[in-house]
């Protein structure tokens, strides 16, 4: 059951993205930042905690569930550091998914041949 919460939570994310593609003259870049925009906004308000408890994999995976954690890690800074943890509280949150992006991305820079177009 766990597996199928987390398919259709995450196929629907998957779905406002592809309708977002086909039905708007956005580009990608911008609907990926809106994601993480919007996981914030649905954290500040208290809605992305329970679809996140839910859902699992399927609402922490998405980039929604980054923005949730960037909001897990301000709201964490904040109570800690104060109003410097608005700065500091999403780069420690965040720091193990950053790492894994940039030692993944190096990886497949070895890996791949870069082809001139």
């Amino acid at each position: 059951m766990d597996y199928l919460r987390a398919f259709l939570v995450g196929g629907a994310f998957c779905a406002i993205g592809q309708i977002l593609i086909d039905k708007t003259r956005l580009t990608p870049a911008r609907i990926l930042t809106g994601f993480v925009c919007a996981g914030v906004i649905l954290s500040l308000i208290g809605v992305y905690e329970p679809l996140a408890d839910f859902a699992g994999a399927g609402a922490s995976v998405p980039l929604t569930g980054f923005g949730h954690n960037l909001f897990l890690g301000v709201k964490e800074g904040i109570r800690e550091n104060g109003i410097l943890g608005i700065l500091t509280g999403p780069l420690t949150a965040a720091s193990g998914g950053i790492c894994a992006v940039v030692v993944f991305a190096l990886i497949a820079a070895f890996v791949s041949k870069p082809k001139m177009k």
